[in-house]
């Protein structure tokens, strides 16, 4: 069999697509490690925690206004396009921008105006009101953002969504740099002036929010230039259409709501355990009569310098999923089942892939790591990670089966799903936080919890729905103990060369060491087919690598 045929057999195209959106996925979350370490140092756990209380509201409401459009429409989209459907498809994604646009502005408003009800009553953290507001602007430029990557995805193409976000991502880092220092400067003076404590760091904290809010604005200029240059291939699509059936808008804004609401309420119970968490943990914290600073810094090093980490594998699993719908959803409009299950096979084993090294190596070297890029505490950041790096595996595994429950048509299951784990969680982390009193390792244990919960709701809803059962050894066992040997290998080199080269060189020696046992064992293990390889960009090459090195076995005839 052919290097040609073989990739389009092992149903490369998503892949090779999944694997640009998860490369910028993983660029762009390495951006934000490298420029949130700056931005936390410049303002301190103190500042963090106002930023990351205030962003986590932000987000919260970002999943009303943007969260579950790109995926809402790229399926809708999709859908058209495998009927043929080309003036439907546009028409839908101008119908989705115009609510969009409408639910994103209003929102934005009521955040703009809102903001120090929101600090005070909700947050009961009234200085998080500077942050609020800046941030404000920034719901409505994402949800004009939503619609355009959900498009393009739609039509099967990552590469402007991957591009724009390494886009949004560089700005972002830059103005976030420089608005923690300007503003955290203006913050001292207006402290002096008015005799406001903490102002300096809430006024940082706001000067950081300026990143998000421009990098959006960015990616968005990128975007709507290239549906500029697009729209005379989108204008001769439509005049070939031959379909007789168009449309009305009305029609289509009704189906995008059907369509979104399962999905809202799905990433909404998915992500809003966040902020019940921060809220949760503020309020408790507060009635035990610790102070104010010390659970803010808790949290502000949970948010800035242990869910940073954790958060970075979980793009490559976002990415994946993005990519997989639209072939997902032609897959099951067309009811091909066996490329239906051979598609879930193949996101979930190389989500797993990554995300099970990922987890050994955060926590075999999360001291080495934290303290190579961070001042201040470590201590307990590295306890944090030591104990919820296995989080990622759970995270990974239940964000890519979210999507593959939206893609074969099961819309509310995750919803169902999450609203499960999440009632399981909040009772864990209420249990942990005041009869236990594990103050901030409370949120990680439930972390834990809530992650896992949905992993094993999720693969019953999926084997309930299409009688699909994941592959085991391939898929979990073989990359685990490629994750162990590398972990073993990995933690020795970075041992006896901490004796003579000191930390920072030698977690940076032990980091590049890992990837290769990892990549080596897993080789040797069987754990990747030289057809899977050819599916992947540059395949062919890298093939021809391995074989040379002796690493890539026979595959049997």
């Amino acid at each position: 069999m052919g290097a040609k045929q073989k990739k389009k057999d092992s149903g490369g195209g998503f892949l090779a697509q999944g694997a640009i959106l998860a490369a910028a996925g993983i660029i762009v979350k390495l951006i934000s490690l490298f420029y949130r370490i700056p931005v936390t140092n410049i303002l301190g756990d103190e500042g963090q925690g106002y930023y990351s209380t205030a962003f986590a509201v932000y987000a919260l409401a970002l999943m009303l206004t943007s969260y579950s459009m790109p995926l809402a429409v790229s399926k809708l989209v999709s859908a058209r396009l495998a009927k043929k459907q080309r003036r439907n498809a546009w028409k839908l994604f101008k119908a989705a921008f115009l609510l969009s646009a409408c639910v994103g502005g209003i929102i934005a408003i009521i955040f703009f105006f809102g903001a120090d009800f929101i600090a005070d009553n909700i947050l009961k953290s009234p200085l998080s009101a500077y942050p609020l507001r800046f941030l404000a602007p920034g719901l409505f430029v994402v949800s004009i953002i939503a619609v355009l990557r959900g498009y393009f995805q739609g039509l099967g193409n990552m590469i402007p969504t991957a591009v724009s976000q390494i886009i949004e991502q560089v700005v972002n880092a830059l103005a976030a740099i420089w608005g923690a220092i300007a503003f955290l400067d203006l913050g001292k003076e207006l402290a002096k002036s008015n005799g406001i404590k903490n102002f300096d760091a809430a006024y940082g904290a706001a000067g950081a929010t300026l990143g998000p809010v421009l990098g959006a604005t960015a990616a968005l200029f990128f975007l709507g230039f290239l549906l500029y240059c697009y729209r005379g291939v989108i204008r001769r699509q439509i005049k070939r259409d031959v379909t007789k059936r168009d449309e009305t808008t009305g029609q289509l804004i009704k189906i995008i709501l059907i369509t979104c609401a399962p999905v809202l309420l799905s990433t909404t119970m998915y992500n809003i355990s966040e902020s019940l968490d921060m809220a949760l943990f503020y309020n408790i914290m507060n009635v035990q009569g610790h102070a104010y600073s010390e659970y803010t810094q808790l949290w502000g090093m949970f948010s800035g310098k242990y869910n940073t980490w954790i958060n970075v594998p979980l793009a490559m699993a976002n990415a994946l999923g993005v990519s997989m719908m639209p072939s997902l959803t032609a897959a099951v409009t067309t009811k091909d089942q066996r490329m239906i299950h051979k598609k879930i096979y193949l996101v979930i084993r190389f989500s797993m892939l990554i995300a099970i090294p990922c987890f050994v190596g955060l926590a075999i070297m999360a001291k080495p790591i934290l303290t190579m890029f961070y001042s201040g505490n470590i201590e307990i950041p590295s306890r944090l990670m030591n104990l919820g790096a296995i989080s990622v595996v759970f995270f990974c595994l239940s964000t890519v089966t979210n999507a593959v429950l939206q893609g074969i048509n099961r819309m509310t299951t995750p919803v169902k799903n999450a609203a499960v784990a999440l009632v399981i969680h909040l009772i864990s982390v209420f249990v942990m936080l005041v009869m236990f009193k594990w103050n901030i390792y409370s949120i990680i244990v439930g972390n834990i919890i809530f992650s896992l919960c949905m992993c094993i709701l999720n693969q019953k809803s999926i084997r309930r729905a299409i009688g699909y059962r994941q592959e085991i050894k391939r898929t979990f066992v073989i990359p685990l103990i490629a994750a162990g040997v590398m972990g073993i290998i990995t933690f020795a080199v970075y041992t006896l060369l901490d004796i003579f080269a000191g930390g920072t060189l030698a977690t940076v020696i032990a980091l590049f060491v890992a990837v290769l046992v990892y990549a080596a064992a897993l080789l040797l293990l069987g754990g990747l087919t030289e057809e899977e390889i050819l599916s992947m960009p540059k395949g062919a090459a890298l093939a021809r690598i391995f074989a040379k090195l002796h690493l890539l076995q026979a595959e049997k005839e």
